[in-house]
């Protein structure tokens, strides 16, 4: 996250937001956010909403996640936001979503879910 210059922004039980502003590094082509980026601080959001029901001293890895990019990333920064939707002693399920902020406007430009696993210590 810090390459890619994203900060968390927000800490709940079961919920974290990353914000990630925008430069050249970060986008397409076509000056959009990379798809990559965008999906990177999804995946983050959600670990991290995960990691803040575990027991201290556990991890989290990503099991697997969707994302369906809705509309083009746009804006001067994005913010992603992963929120629980079911915990597990085992699997836990978020539901990811990424916004583009300009302006004072913010529109959802993709939206997925995700499953996590807690990772004991070895």
């Amino acid at each position: 996250m810090a390459h890619l210059g994203a900060r968390i922004t927000r800490v709940a039980p079961g919920r974290v937001e990353i914000e990630l502003p925008g430069r050249p590094e970060v986008t397409q082509q076509h000056g959009y956010f990379h798809a990559g980026a965008t999906s990177a601080i999804a995946d983050s959001a959600g670990g991290y909403a995960a990691l803040t029901l575990f027991p201290e001293g556990t991890d989290v890895l990503t099991v697997e996640y969707k994302i369906n990019l809705l509309a083009p990333a746009v804006g001067d920064r994005l913010e992603a936001v992963g929120t629980v939707l079911k915990a597990g002693r085992t699997l836990t399920v978020c539901r990811l979503e990424v916004f583009g902020l300009q302006d004072g406007r913010r529109g959802l430009v993709a939206s997925g879910q995700q499953t996590l696993i807690r990772v004991n210590p070895s």
